[in-house]
C-alpha cells in the first residue's frame, strides 16, 4: 500500500530520469533561440540580462509542469495521442507559468528615470517559446517513438515468410499488421486487407492495400494467393467467419483468428503469437452473448454462495465467473475428489482466488449437506450437480433419479431450512417432453423447485434450462474431434437431427444473469439462437481441421438412440415464452402444479429408488413425464404406453386453463 501511494504521489516512471534532462535541454534551447530569432541584430543589453538570468525559471518551471502533467509516467516510446494532447497542454501552462514566475522575481532590472523596473519578455519572445518548445518537446516524442516502430519501408520480412492477407481493416488489423512489421521473426509478409467498409476499399494502411469486401473475397484470393488467411477482427459473427472459412478451404489456404480480448489477457502473449486456429465454435453462425459478468453479478458481492458439482463443465465455469464478482467466500461442492480438486487449484493459484472453500460431498445425504449449510451459511446457491449423458443414463435409471431428482429434493430443502436467500437449479432442455429417464428426473428436479417456493416462501427458487453447451463432458464436438483426429468415421445418429449449442461461458453468465431476476418458481429458458443440423456441424469440422467430409473422413449414420429425438426444443407445448427484461432469456409461463402432490410424487419415487426396481422406475418417471400435457394428450398416450406402469401412482393432469386436479389411485 505505501508503494502505491509513493507512485500516485510522485507520477514519475523510475525510469525517466534521461527523458526528464533531454525536455530540460530542448527546454532550455527553445527559450535562447526565441530571444535570438526575436532579434535579428542581436539582443539589446537589457534582454540579454533577463535570458541569462530567467532561464532557469524556464527550465525548472518547465519540468515542474511537466512532471505535474504526468509526462513522465510512461516510456516515450508508447505516447499516444491522448499523451500528446497533453503535451500541449502543457507546454501551454509552462508558458504562462514562465512569464508569471519573471513578473513575480524580476531576475533583471532597467534603471529608469523613475527607477529601477523590472524587465518582462517581449511577446515575440513569449510567443517564439511556446512554438519552440511544443516543437521540440512533440518531435523527441515522435523521432523515439518512430524510432522503436520500425517504419513500413525499413520492413525487410525474412527469407521463406508465409504471405498473409488480413480480413479486418480495423483497430485488430492494425495491431496486428504493427506486430508484424515489428517482429520479422515471426515469418510473416502481408500481402493485403480485406474489409467490408467501402470507405476503405483501395486505400494503403502503413503501406499495404485494402483489396475490398468479403463479398469479393473469393477473387482476391485468387489475385493475392495468401499462404494463410487471418481473421483480425475479435467480434466477427459466426456467419462472417464462416464465409471466410468456407472460401479459403474451397482454396486450400488455412485460416486462424485474432483471440478475443479475455484470451489475449490470459495468454500474456504478443498478439500474432496468440492467433488460433479457427474453432468450431466460430463458425456456429450465433453471435455470442457479450455483457459484463461484474454488473449482472452485482447481487452475489459480498455474500457467501455455493456451486453444487463445481467440478463439472457448467459448475467450474460458475465457480471461474463468480470469483470475478467479489463474493465473501466461494464454497465448491462436489462428490468427485479430482474434479474438485482441480478447480480449486485453478482458482487459488492461477486466478489468486482466496476465499474459497472446497467441501467433497454428495447431494444425495441429507445430514451431510445439512453440516455443510452449517458451517458456512451460503446466502445464493447454484445446484449444478446433475447427470446428464442420455445413454448412460437410460442404462442405469435409479441413479438418474437418485442423483438429479431426489438430489435436488435435499437441496431445495436444506436449502429452505438454511434461510437462503437464491437457489438457482440448473436445467436442460432434455426435461421439455422427456423421451428419456434423464430428462424426466431433470423435469422431476424443476417441479421439486417450483413447490418449493411454497414450503418456504422466504427463498427464492428458480430454474434456468437451456440446451448444449460446447466444450463439455460429452458433447458431441469433443467426440468429433476425437473421431477425427483417429482418422473416422465420424458418427452422426441422424441426418436430419438438430441442436441448440451455446458457449459454456455464455451460459453460465446468463444463468448469474437469470438468477438476478429470479422471484420465486420461476422456469427461464435461455434464448439460443437458431438449432444446428449435427450433419452440418461434422462437415464443417472435418473441413476445418483441413480434410474433405467422405473423401478423407467418412461420416457415418449409426441411428438414434434409445429415446433420442430428432429436435429438442426449449419450450413445452402447455408453456408460453414471455420476454424479459435480460434480452437473451425467456420465462416459461406455464400452469403450477400442486406442491402437496408433487411431495407425495417423490415419496413415491423415492420407495422405487430404495427398491432399486429400475424397469418399474424407469416406466413410471416416464409416465410421470405427462403430468403436464393437457388431459386428453396425457390421456391418449398413457392408453399407448405399455402396462409397466404402478397403478398406485397418483397422476395430476394440467388443463391449459384451469387448475391442476389430482386423480388419486384406484
Amino acid at each position: 500500500m505505501r508503494r502505491r501511494l509513493r507512485s500516485a504521489a510522485v507520477p514519475v516512471h523510475r525510469h525517466a530520469l534521461p527523458q526528464i534532462a533531454l525536455d530540460a535541454g530542448l527546454v532550455a534551447l527553445a527559450y535562447f533561440l526565441s530571444y535570438q530569432l526575436r532579434f535579428d541584430e542581436g539582443a539589446p543589453e537589457r534582454y540579454q540580462q533577463l535570458l541569462d538570468r530567467s532561464v532557469t525559471i524556464a527550465v525548472v518551471g518547465s519540468i515542474l509542469v511537466f512532471w505535474a502533467f504526468g509526462l513522465y509516467r510512461h516510456w516515450w516510446r508508447y505516447a499516444s495521442q491522448r499523451e500528446l494532447l497533453r503535451v500541449v497542454q502543457a507546454v501551454f501552462v509552462a508558458t504562462l507559468l514562465t512569464v508569471g514566475g519573471i513578473a513575480v522575481l524580476d531576475p533583471a532590472y532597467v534603471n529608469t528615470a523613475t527607477g529601477f523596473e523590472g524587465v518582462s519578455p517581449p511577446t515575440g519572445v513569449i510567443a517564439l517559446f511556446f512554438l519552440l518548445t511544443l516543437t521540440f518537446t512533440l518531435a523527441a516524442r515522435w523521432v523515439v517513438r518512430l524510432f522503436y516502430e520500425r517504419p513500413v519501408g525499413s520492413y525487410r520480412p525474412r527469407r521463406g515468410a508465409r504471405s498473409v492477407l488480413i480480413v479486418g481493416a480495423g483497430e485488430g488489423g492494425r495491431l496486428v499488421l504493427k506486430e508484424i512489421m515489428r517482429n520479422p521473426d515471426l515469418g510473416l509478409r502481408p500481402v493485403g486487407f480485406v474489409d467490408d467498409d467501402p470507405r476503405k476499399r483501395g486505400l494503403r494502411i502503413a503501406g499495404v492495400r485494402v483489396h475490398g469486401g468479403t463479398g469479393r473475397l473469393t477473387r482476391i484470393l485468387d489475385d493475392v494467393e495468401p499462404d494463410e488467411v487471418l481473421i483480425a477482427i475479435p467480434s466477427a459473427s459466426g456467419a462472417l467467419r464462416a464465409k471466410v472459412v468456407s472460401a479459403c478451404r474451397a482454396r486450400g489456404v488455412p485460416v486462424r483468428t485474432l483471440p478475443t480480448v479475455f484470451e489475449l489477457l490470459r495468454g500474456g502473449g504478443r498478439m500474432v503469437r496468440q492467433v488460433r486456429e479457427v474453432r468450431v465454435e466460430d463458425v456456429l453462425g450465433r453471435d455470442p452473448v457479450r455483457m459484463e459478468v461484474e454488473r449482472v453479478g452485482e447481487y452475489l458481492s459480498g455474500r457467501v454462495v455455493m456451486v453444487t458439482g463445481a467440478g463439472g463443465s457448467i459448475g467450474s465455469e460458475l465457480c471461474r465467473q463468480i470469483a470475478r464478482v467479489g463474493a465473501a467466500q466461494l464454497v465448491l461442492v462436489d462428490h468427485a475428489e479430482d474434479n474438485l480438486f482441480a478447480i480449486e487449484r485453478e482458482l487459488i493459484e492461477d486466478r489468486h482466488v482466496l476465499n474459497v472453500a472446497a467441501v467433497v460431498a454428495d447431494c444425495k445425504e441429507e445430514e451431510r449437506m445439512r453440516e455443510v449449510f452449517a458451517e458456512h451459511r451460503p446466502a445464493v446457491v447454484f445446484h449444478a450437480a446433475a447427470y446428464k449423458h442420455v445413454a448412460m443414463m437410460e442404462a442405469n435409471p435409479v441413479e438418474a433419479v437418485r442423483n438429479n431428482a431426489l438430489a435436488t429434493r435435499v437441496m431445495a430443502r436444506v436449502a429452505g431450512d438454511a434461510g437462503v436467500h437464491i437457489f438457482v437449479l440448473v436445467s436442460t432442455d432434455k426435461a421439455v417432453a422427456p423421451a428419456t429417464v434423464m430428462g424426466a428426473s431433470k423435469a422431476l428436479a424443476e417441479w421439486q423447485v417450483e413447490a418449493a417456493c411454497h414450503r418456504h416462501p422466504d427463498t427464492v427458487f428458480t430454474a434456468v434450462r437451456f440446451g448444449n453447451v460446447l466444450g463439455s463432458s460429452g458433447s458431441v464436438v469433443p467426440i468429433f474431434r476425437r473421431q477425427i483426429a483417429n482418422g473416422g468415421p465420424v458418427t452422426v445418429t441422424d441426418p436430419e437431427m438438430t441442436r441448440y449449442f451455446m458457449t459454456i461461458p455464455e451460459a453460465v453468465q446468463l444463468i448469474v444473469q437469470a438468477g438476478s431476476m429470479a422471484r420465486g418458481g420461476e422456469v427461464f429458458v435461455l434464448e439460443m439462437g437458431e438449432p444446428v443440423r449435427i450433419m452440418d456441424l461434422a462437415e464443417q469440422m472435418i473441413r476445418l481441421s483441413g480434410l474433405e467430409p467422405g473423401r478423407d473422413i467418412a461420416i457415418q449414420i449409426v441411428g438414434a438412440r434409445p429415446g433420442e429425438k430428432t429436435h429438442e426444443d426449449l419450450f413445452n407445448a402447455y408453456e408460453t415464452p414471455v420476454v424479459t427484461e435480460a434480452a437473451r432469456i425467456l420465462r416459461a409461463d406455464r400452469p403450477r402444479l400442486n406442491p402437496e402432490w408433487v411431495e407425495e410424487t417423490f415419496d413415491h419415487v423415492g420407495l422405487l429408488v430404495l427398491e432399486g426396481d429400475a424397469t418399474r422406475l424407469a416406466a413410471e418417471v416416464a409416465e410421470l413425464a405427462l403430468v403436464r400435457v393437457p388431459a386428453d394428450a396425457a390421456a391418449a398416450a398413457s392408453a399407448a404406453s405399455s402396462n409397466g406402469a404402478s397403478e398406485e401412482t397418483p397422476i395430476a393432469h394440467v388443463d391449459p386453463g384451469g387448475p391442476v386436479t389430482v386423480r388419486e389411485p384406484t
